[in-house]
């Protein structure tokens, strides 16, 4: 296979992060405007297309039995790529070998004002011996992996001819699949059992409303169904990443470095609204068994302990990032990635979680004073 020398370039990585996110919730709320879908959908087509192609993995999704034209293909690639690898390191090692027997030559050639004794004439000769049988390794090993490359761009070809010719046909294939399906009974589904969650959805007040602490939560909801969102991200770069180094041999630093970034922008923007799912981890021994009432006087007796370390992180993160910001900082590696925009997240993430405790706490004292959850 050729050769991947894509970098991300940084705007392309802020910018999909912002834009990736609206385009998957419209097309969620579209979905939902017209109900579950029926039979196979165009778009999870190409989109096995786009990832899984050359498995032939769209073809399987639309049960067609030419997926597997893709299989034997798709594997002489990995084979050919493995031996690439293999004749690379061989090419190497000869070339090294053939550099440090031009050494010797270099070494045991005197100025031609000086008269060579046998000794040094024989030792000149095998010298010279030595580098041509170095050379002729070297240029051996070279042709071969030149060879096993064309092989692998033959491959490159004969697969990008067969996924451009699906990426045709993809549209009639869906429509004629769709129409098979349509006259096959289909067996209702058994029903799913509803099975409580363990440990979480003890928060008594979880159904509590009230005008402020909606407002409080809006927020809260709409940063954490955005940022939700960058786990498919993930799928699209992991994907792109282990294509890369085994098919391609081109592996990059840039996809775990942006993807474990993304996490951690992540982890601290959506804690705020875990928090209000109930869905942090409590030592709940004790909690568990106390009444609702109980449950939220609990609340607003450790709400105290929670605020301290909320605000202290709010304050030491935020002059962690305004140190970022001043100072332009950018990752170490060769990727070199804006950092400030990642550490600004952690003081809005506490200021997140601030505010959803305060929204917590309005609701316990509703709660204790009388109101009902």
């Amino acid at each position: 296979m050729p050769h991947l020398n894509f970098v991300l370039p940084h705007w392309l990585y802020w910018g999909t992060l912002l834009v990736f996110p609206l385009i998957a919730i419209y097309l969620v709320k579209r979905q939902q405007r017209y109900g579950v879908p029926r039979g196979p959908s165009l778009f999870i087509a190409y989109l096995f297309w786009l990832t899984g192609g050359m498995m032939g993995l769209h073809r399987f999704y639309l049960r067609s039995l030419w997926g597997f034209a893709f299989v034997p293909v798709f594997l002489l690639s990995l084979h050919v790529s493995d031996v690439i690898r293999d004749r690379r390191e061989d090419v190497s090692r000869t070339h090294a070998a053939y550099e440090a027997a031009a050494v010797q030559v270099r070494r045991q050639t005197l100025p031609p004002s000086v008269t060579m004794t046998p000794t040094e004439t024989s030792r000149l000769e095998k010298a010279k011996a030595d580098e041509a049988k170095a050379k002729t390794e070297a240029d051996v090993e070279v042709a071969n992996m030149e060879r096993w490359q064309g092989y692998s761009r033959w491959l490159a070809i004969l697969l990008a001819l067969m996924l451009v010719v699906d990426a045709a046909l993809l549209p009639g294939l869906v429509r004629r699949q769709r129409e098979r399906e349509a006259g096959e009974v289909v067996a209702p589904e058994p029903p799913v059992p509803d099975m409580p969650p363990a440990g979480t959805h003890e928060d008594p007040t979880m159904h509590l409303h009230t005008r402020i602490t909606d407002k409080l939560e809006w927020l809260n909801v709409r940063i954490g169904e955005f940022v939700a969102y960058w786990a498919v991200i993930s799928v699209f770069a992991y994907f792109y990443e282990v294509m890369a180094r085994f098919v391609f041999n081109s592996p990059t630093n840039w996809v775990h470095e942006s993807m474990f970034l993304m996490y951690g922008m992540q982890y601290v923007l959506c804690g705020a609204y875990a928090y209000r799912e109930d869905q942090h981890v409590r030592v709940d021994v004790f909690y568990v068994k106390l009444s609702p009432r109980g449950k939220a006087i609990a609340d607003i007796v450790t709400s105290v302990f929670f605020f301290i370390f909320i605000l202290t992180l709010a304050w030491t993160s935020g002059r962690f990032a305004l140190d970022a910001i001043n100072n332009s900082e950018v990752s170490f590696t060769e990727w070199g990635i804006q950092y400030w925009p990642v550490k600004l997240m952690l003081p809005i993430g506490a200021v997140l979680m601030a505010l959803q405790g305060l929204s917590k706490l309005i609701k316990d004292i509703v709660l204790v004073t009388g109101g009902r959850a």
